[in-house]
C-alpha cells in the first residue's frame, strides 16, 4: 500500500511539473515560425512576457527554436523583455537558460544575436550559473558571435572565469584571438557609425528641401524634439534624430521661422527639465499675440498604466516611473493653451499604448488602448496631428530613412498647396494628404494598421 501511494505521489508530481512547463500559445506559434498566428495572438492581447516554468517567456521559446528574425523583432517591438532571465540561480547553464541573448549566443544564431543587441540586450548579463553570453559562445566554439560580442563591449575577464570546463582551453583561446583581432583593426578601420548616422546615408525625396522659401515671420516659434537613444537603454526610436533635424531645417530654411526662434532638442539635450523649461517658460517669455507656434516630437511615448494618461518619454524618462519622469501630453497642452498665439500646431510622431513601435511601457504592464481623440481637450487655436490611433503603433519607413508619419508630413509640406504664403499650414489639406498615404504603406509593407489622427479646433 505504501509503495503504491508513493508511486501515485511521484506520478502526480511529474504531471504537475509537466503541465508547468507547457508552452504558451504565443510561444508555440513563435516556435513554429507562424508569424500570422503570432500577429493574431498579439492583436488579441496575448501577454508577450508571460512565463512558464522554469521562467521561459515566448521570446525565450522563439530564440531557442531559432524562429525567423521577423517574428523575434515583432515580439520585441510589442514589448517582449530582451533581458528577462529564464531558470534561476543555481541552474546549470544550458542553451535554454538565461536571457534570450544567452540562448542565441549558445545556439550560434548570429542574426538573432545582432537583433537582440540592437534592441538593447545586456551584453554582459549573467545567467543562473554565472555565465555571460560571451562565455557560452566561446565554450560552444561560436567564433563569429564571440567577435561580435567583444566588438559590442563584452567584458572578457569575467567570461574567461566562467568557461565550461571541457572546452576551457579552446574557448579561452577563441576569446584571446577575437580580442587581438578587434584591437588590431581598431586603429586602421573607421569607427562604426551610430545608427542615426546610417539613417542619414539613406536619401529620400524629402531630404531635399523645397525650392520655395516663405517670407521670414519674426513672430513664429518652434520646439522640435527628436530622441533616438535613451539613458534607460530603452529600444531605439529609429530615425527620430534625423527626423527632428530635418523638420528644423524645413522650418528655418523653407517656412520662414527665424533660426533663433527654433529650439532643437535631441537625445541627452531633451531631458524632462528641458521640456519643462521650453514648454512652460521659454515659449511664455517669447510668444506674442498673433504668433504661430509649431511643436514637433519624434521619440517614444508611454502610458501610465494606473491612470491611462499619455506621456512623452524624455531622454531621462523611465516607463516604470512615467508619472515622475515623463512629460504628460495634458501638461504640454495646458502650457501651450495659455499662449496668446494665433495658431498652434503639434505634430507627434510617436504612440502611447505601450504596444511597440515608438512607444514603451513599464515591465510587466499590458499595452493600453489610449483614447487620445476623445480624452483630449485643446484650446480653440490648437491643432494636433498624431501619427496613429490610440491602440496602434507608429512605424518607421526604413527605405526612406524616416518615421512613416514624418516622411509623408514633410512630403505634404513640399506640396505648395498646403502651405500659406506666411508659412502657416492648411491643416485639413495636409492631413488629407498624410492619412491615406500612411495607411497604405503601413498596410502594404508592414501588414500593420496605422491611422493618423487630427484633433483640435482651428484646422486651416
Amino acid at each position: 500500500m505504501k509503495k503504491s501511494a508513493r508511486l501515485m505521489w511521484i506520478i502526480a508530481i511529474l504531471m504537475i511539473l509537466s503541465s508547468c512547463s507547457t508552452v504558451t500559445p504565443l510561444g508555440r506559434a513563435a516556435k513554429k515560425g507562424d508569424i500570422k498566428k503570432v500577429e493574431a495572438l498579439l492583436k488579441k492581447g496575448a501577454d508577450v512576457n508571460a512565463v512558464m516554468m522554469p521562467g521561459l517567456s515566448p521570446l525565450h521559446e522563439a530564440v531557442f527554436n531559432s524562429a525567423p528574425v521577423d517574428i523575434i523583432r515583432l515580439m520585441v517591438d510589442k514589448g517582449a523583455d530582451v533581458n528577462k532571465t529564464s531558470c534561476g540561480d543555481g541552474w546549470a547553464s544550458s542553451c535554454n537558460c538565461g536571457t534570450p541573448l544567452h540562448i542565441a549566443a549558445c545556439k550560434g544564431n548570429v542574426s538573432i544575436v545582432k537583433l537582440l543587441l540592437e534592441k538593447g540586450a545586456d551584453v554582459d548579463s549573467v545567467d543562473g550559473g554565472g555565465y555571460t553570453p560571451l562565455s557560452l559562445a566561446a565554450s560552444g566554439g561560436q567564433q563569429a558571435i564571440v567577435k561580435l560580442l567583444i566588438e559590442k563591449g563584452a567584458e572578457t575577464d569575467n567570461a574567461k572565469g566562467f568557461l565550461i570546463s571541457k572546452q576551457e582551453n579552446s574557448a579561452s583561446r577563441i576569446i584571446e584571438l577575437a580580442e587581438k583581432a578587434t584591437k588590431k583593426k581598431a586603429p586602421i578601420a573607421p569607427p562604426a557609425p551610430p545608427k542615426q548616422a546610417l539613417s542619414i546615408v539613406i536619401q529620400s525625396d524629402v531630404d531635399e528641401l523645397p525650392s520655395i522659401r516663405m517670407n521670414q515671420n519674426s513672430n513664429a516659434y518652434a520646439i522640435v524634439i527628436g530622441i533616438e537613444d535613451y539613458r534607460q537603454k530603452l529600444p531605439k526610436a529609429d530615425f527620430a534624430l534625423q527626423d527632428a533635424r530635418l523638420v528644423a531645417d524645413y522650418l528655418v530654411k523653407t517656412m520662414g521661422y527665424p533660426e533663433e526662434n527654433v529650439v532643437l532638442l535631441t537625445n541627452d539635450k531633451a531631458l524632462q527639465s528641458d521640456m519643462n523649461k521650453y514648454f512652460e517658460r521659454w515659449l511664455h517669455n517669447h510668444v506674442e499675440p498673433g504668433a504661430t507656434v509649431f511643436i514637433y516630437y519624434s521619440g517614444h511615448g508611454a502610458p501610465d498604466p494606473k491612470t491611462g494618461s499619455a506621456y512623452l518619454v524624455p531622454y531621462d524618462g523611465d516607463p516604470s516611473f512615467i508619472a515622475e519622469t515623463g512629460y504628460s501630453l495634458t501638461r504640454m497642452y495646458d502650457a501651450l493653451g495659455k499662449l496668446p498665439a494665433k495658431e498652434i500646431i503639434v505634430a507627434l510622431d510617436s504612440c502611447f499604448s505601450g504596444a511597440g513601435g515608438r512607444s514603451v511601457i513599464a515591465k510587466g504592464a499590458r499595452p493600453l488602448v489610449m483614447k487620445l481623440q476623445n480624452d483630449t481637450v485643446l484650446s480653440a487655436n490648437m491643432t494636433v496631428l498624431s501619427a496613429s490611433a490610440g491602440d496602434q503603433i507608429s512605424s518607421t519607413y526604413d527605405e526612406k530613412g524616416h518615421g512613416l508619419f514624418t516622411y509623408f508630413m514633410l512630403k505634404g509640406i513640399k506640396n505648395e498647396e498646403v502651405v500659406n504664403p506666411d508659412g502657416s499650414i492648411k491643416m485639413d489639406d495636409l492631413f488629407g494628404y498624410i492619412k491615406p498615404q500612411v495607411e497604405r504603406i503601413a498596410r502594404k509593407q508592414y501588414n500593420n494598421e496605422q491611422t493618423p489622427q487630427l484633433m483640435g479646433g482651428n484646422n486651416r
